[in-house]
């Protein structure tokens, strides 16, 4: 897909807008030069252990001001499927999303993983493995491998665990962040574009770019937050590859 055909970007966060509790260099003064040339935005996270109101707020804390309707987060996602539903859900997450599921009645007519951390337990996981056994709908927010830690070494994310219990059920998860094509379209779409009008600038090669491609949309991976050399070599070729946000900015606008 030739970049002079890209009319409107979805931005990652974590890794690529900013690292820890900080912007990455060039970053914020790249988002306003394409603000500036009127491209459509979309800022897509899976982070799911923050709601979305919290990461509203950091980021304006940063000095980037998002729209709620702007930012597209799986657990966001998740709660309007449960609603369409009427399923009364388990939720096995981390404590600070909780309220981005406020007004559910908890029951057992889904599970629903997303980065729990401590609360992967043997207890809580079995009990989520016997709820899909016994037919609960099995609702995964994401299933990337690892993250960026505050310690600037990969840890372990909810990637793991969804498969783990889709090897012990035998049943797939519904996925509804990155990769799934679902979540890509869903804000694209919001931009009133096509996936091939669209490209998506992330720093996990396989959920952002790969999963982005899959999906129709052109990729540029940067190389900031997770990316470690080579991860390139683990999907079909990316649109672009930059250095960071900031130069992949100066190619589309050139």
């Amino acid at each position: 897909m030739p970049l002079s055909a890209i009319a409107g970007l979805l931005l990652d966060l974590d890794g690529v807008v900013y690292v820890g509790g900080g912007p990455l260099p060039g970053a914020l003064a790249a988002i306003d030069r394409l603000r500036e040339a009127k491209i459509p935005l979309r800022f897509v996270t899976n982070t799911t252990t923050k709601p979305h109101r919290r990461l509203i707020a950091d980021l304006a804390a940063l000095g980037l001001i998002v729209k709620p309707d702007d930012l597209f987060t799986p657990a966001s996602l998740a709660r309007d499927a449960l609603v369409a539903a009427g399923q009364k859900p388990y939720l096995l997450i981390h404590p600070g999303l909780v309220e981005d599921f406020d007004g559910l009645e908890p029951g057992e007519d889904a599970v629903v993983i997303g980065d729990a951390r401590e609360a992967f337990t043997y207890a809580n996981l079995n009990r989520a493995f016997r709820l899909i056994q016994d037919g609960a709908a099995f609702l995964a927010l994401a299933r990337n491998r690892n993250y960026l830690d505050w310690d600037q070494k990969l840890s372990l994310d909810v990637g793991g665990f969804v498969a783990a219990l889709e090897y012990a059920s035998e049943k797939p998860a519904h996925v509804f962040g990155k990769p799934s094509a679902d979540f890509f379209l869903g804000a694209v779409h919001a931009m009133g574009l096509q996936p091939r009008q669209t490209a998506m600038i992330g720093d996990d090669a396989e959920a952002d770019i790969g999963g982005a491609m899959k999906a129709g949309l052109s990729g540029i991976l940067v190389r900031t937050g997770k990316y470690r050399p080579g991860q390139e070599g683990l999907i079909a070729p990316p649109t672009l590859i930059a250095d960071d946000l900031a130069q992949a900015v100066d190619v589309l606008l050139a």
